[in-house]
């Protein structure tokens, strides 16, 4: 190994990390170009996480309308398993950030995951569209191509509690009135109405738009990436976590399950039975 001298170790140091998002020198901070000191007590929350996962502060109606989204998204109650694992962690002697952390990470593609795989369900929409020319056709053909490939579910439709996602109409009513502005074009708005008509078509009952695919909706609109779109339901819904498991701290409460004792959960084995006495023998026997 060739050895280094001091200014090529100190080259090297300086590029094994390398970020465009912050620029910390003594005595100053500055947010991709921005002083910090600038910032604070002009730009909100929800702008300065714009400008951190985008690069640049967004207009007061961008923020607006991914403010809309996060505060949607922010809680669903306790029978939400991320939820509730905060809460029991409480229970069970973890502090806030242990909480937190056992609830946050159980959103994974299952639960926390359906905005993203809805993101990108529009977003292969819309490439289709741009290949087939109409929008309709666009949406029968992914919809197809999922049938085929065994995706029945459709992330971002349909509700067990809700028959009508009360979040869905109010924050696609934002977006038509930003389209309407021209903060968005509203074609990822068009996009969900179109696959909420083709899910619903020939059923007894409407497919409805729910909340992630509201947001979904939001964030494509925006200009997000799946994957980003994901990261701010997460912080969105780390606030409903972080409320739950201080309210839990406030509760008291020791090592609560996800039922209370009265209610047994089901047992599915073999009925009582004695331990045998001759195991040996039996599992010689041929």
């Amino acid at each position: 190994m060739t050895e280094q001298s001091p200014e090529e170790l100190v080259a090297e140091v300086r590029r094994w990390w390398s970020t465009g998002i912050i620029d910390v020198r003594p005595g100053e901070i500055a947010l991709r170009g921005y002083p910090i000191q600038e910032l604070i007590g002009d730009a909100s929350l929800v702008e300065t996480i714009w400008l951190m996962l985008r690069g640049e502060l967004p207009t007061r109606a961008e923020a607006a309308l991914l403010e809309a989204a996060m505060v949607a998204s922010v809680d669903h109650g306790p029978q939400a398993p991320s939820i509730a694992i905060g809460r029991m962690a409480v229970t069970c002697g973890s502090p806030i950030n242990a909480a937190m952390a056992s609830a946050i990470n159980v959103l994974d593609d299952v639960h926390g995951g359906a905005g993203q795989q809805c993101m990108e369900l529009y977003l292969e929409i819309e490439g289709e569209r741009d290949r087939s020319g109409g929008l309709d056709t666009a949406v029968g053909l992914v919809l197809q191509r999922r049938r085929e490939a065994g995706l029945n579910y459709v992330p971002g439709f349909g509700h067990r509690l809700h028959p009508l996602d009360p979040r869905t109409p109010r924050l696609l009513a934002l977006v038509d009135s930003g389209a309407a502005a021209g903060v968005v074009d509203g074609r990822f708005a068009a996009i969900g109405r179109a696959v909420e008509v083709a899910l619903s078509t020939g059923k007894a009952a409407r497919v409805p738009m729910n909340i992630d695919g509201a947001t979904a909706v939001v964030y494509c609109e925006l200009g997000l990436t799946p994957e980003l779109g994901r990261g701010v339901f997460v912080l969105a819904r780390s606030i409903g976590i972080l409320a739950h498991a201080a309210e839990q701290l406030a509760q008291g409460g020791r090592i609560k399950g996800p039922t209370p004792k009265s209610v047994r959960y089901t047992y599915t084995g073999p009925a009582r039975r004695p331990v045998p006495r001759d195991r040996d023998a039996r599992r010689s026997a041929p």
